[in-house]
């Protein structure tokens, strides 16, 4: 039987931090100082950046791949989708008297 007590060491310590932040620079606390504000916005890019993969060579190719793939099969479909609706309406909306 497994424990769901909130202060078990395997808890993630995210639940535990307060909801809103309190510091000083914080988005929302009032504070005047731009320079402040762009700090923080530099450190939060860079913190992002950090957080980027580059893909390998063969997952580019991959990717790349699949992309096309889908766009080609996308094309085909939209494209017979608008021959089949025109065909229809060419067929609903022609005067069968005139010929062609």
């Amino acid at each position: 039987m497994t424990s769901t007590r909130s202060d078990s060491p395997d808890v993630n310590s995210s639940q535990n931090a307060p909801s809103t932040p309190t510091g000083g620079d914080a988005p929302g606390s009032g504070s005047k100082n731009p320079f402040l504000a762009i700090g923080l916005f530099i450190r939060q890019v860079l913190a992002e950046l950090g957080k980027v993969v580059v893909p390998t060579r063969k997952e580019l190719v991959v990717y790349s791949i699949t992309v096309l793939a889908f766009v080609i099969v996308m094309i085909m479909l939209i494209f017979g989708l608008d021959a089949g609706f025109s065909w229809l309406s060419r067929i609903a909306f022609s005067d069968p008297d005139a010929g062609l």
